[in-house]
């Protein structure tokens, strides 16, 4: 059976009822592609950045130092500003590479669908050293970044209008922090679609490739090297000096990067707010392969529910917080969501929930890019739904 969160720390939130009609999706029209020289696109064609794979219009990367690579041996950490606003992000460097994937059976903590342990292989990737901010992530989903160019009259250039073009969710009801803190905090409660559709903008906006981490990344990622429960090792009295959770949070979450960061650099893997990861959650895929390594696994969602978490939270104990610690999304994540049909944007009641970005090294084909992209199916339905409520 998948793993159910039921958060210790009840918000009971009333979302306004009224002003139903305005719930719409707010996509931007349509319009015609950048240069050749600076997007992969016929410029007399129009499209829509939201109907096709991101790598069929990447444009050029814009030029930020240590950010470029062609081989493993010249990947660096970067900082990414996000053009047009003030907010940046560094990226941290992970060498591709095997481990050994879940937990052993005498692992304190342990859940069946952690097993049986297997060899996977990954190949090099950028991965966010901190988890998504609301800084970073309402440039997206609050349109935060167009609001800024019209106060400040500045015309778009080929990577915002490519930008623009990509869907944004409808405003929220509610503040979506829940009182719990913005500037330098997670941005939480976005479902696995609204976290996919803030990779494809961020891409359009830096011409650079990002997406979510497939689960077998993650936990790489994670690990940083190690086989113990957690990337500091198995002593869970040292928790406190890596991780934000149930007994140290002040129930709710903390800004990024305030804990020691794993080996490899990477700050809040453990705790502070769980983490979507693209796969749909198998409690039984890790027994289905027959081949000695797996390679760059990826359970394809073919269901909205349940998709993967990782990485434990504030809201919970220490054994879900362990770098084999899976979890599966539930309908009760969106339980007080008052639209009809229910948002494909928000979950109403998953405070625990946020998501960070990785780059891979090698930008996939369009064919494979399609395994890791937005539902686009479900954003038209979204849109015919509420057509006329807008």
């Amino acid at each position: 059976m998948p793993s159910v969160h039921v958060p210790r720390r009840v918000l009971q939130v009333v979302w306004p009822l009224v002003g139903l009609a305005a719930v719409g999706l707010c996509v931007v029209p349509v319009f015609s592609a950048p240069r050749a020289d600076e997007a992969k696109t016929d410029a007399a064609k129009p499209m829509d950045p939201t109907a096709e794979p991101t790598v069929n219009w990447l444009p050029k990367a814009r030029p930020v130092a240590d950010a470029d690579a062609q081989t493993e041996k010249e990947m660096k950490p970067y900082t990414e500003e996000i053009p047009g606003t003030d907010a940046k992000f560094d990226m941290v460097p992970i060498p591709g590479g095997q481990f050994v994937m879940g937990s052993p059976k005498d692992e304190e903590g342990r859940n069946d669908d952690e097993g049986p342990r297997h060899k996977v292989a990954v190949e090099p990737f950028w991965m966010g050293k901190c988890e998504v901010t609301w800084d970073e992530y309402e440039q997206w989903s609050m349109g935060l970044d167009v609001a800024r160019r019209k106060a400040r009259k500045i015309e778009p250039d080929a990577y915002d209008n490519l930008a623009d073009a990509v869907a944004r969710p409808t405003m929220p009801y509610s503040d979506m922090t829940f009182g719990m803190g913005k500037e330098g905090f997670p941005a939480i409660c976005m479902t696995q679609l609204s976290a996919k559709m803030y990779c494809k903008w961020l891409s359009a906006k830096t011409g650079r490739y990002y997406r979510l981490p497939t689960e077998a990344e993650w936990e790489y990622a994670c690990r940083a090297g190690t086989t113990t429960a957690y990337s500091f090792g198995d002593d869970v009295d040292q928790l406190d000096d890596y991780a934000w959770y149930f007994d140290n949070s002040d129930d709710r979450y903390q800004k990024v990067g305030k804990k020691k960061p794993n080996p490899w650099g990477l700050y809040d893997m453990h705790g502070n707010v769980c983490e979507w990861v693209l796969d749909q959650y198998v409690p039984d895929l890790y027994g289905k392969s027959k081949v000695e390594i797996v390679k760059n696994p990826l359970a394809v969602p073919k269901t909205l529910d349940p998709r993967c978490v990782r990485g434990g939270s504030w809201d919970d104990d220490p054994e879900a917080l362990r770098s084999a610690a899976r979890r599966g999304s539930t309908k009760d994540w969106k339980m007080q969501d008052p639209q009809i049909p229910q948002s494909i944007w928000y979950l109403t009641d998953a405070v625990f929930l946020g998501f960070r970005v990785v780059r891979p090294l090698t930008v996939p084909d369009a064919e494979k890019a399609k395994l890791y992209e937005p539902e686009y199916d479900m954003v038209k339905e979204y849109k015919e739904a509420h057509a006329g409520k807008q």
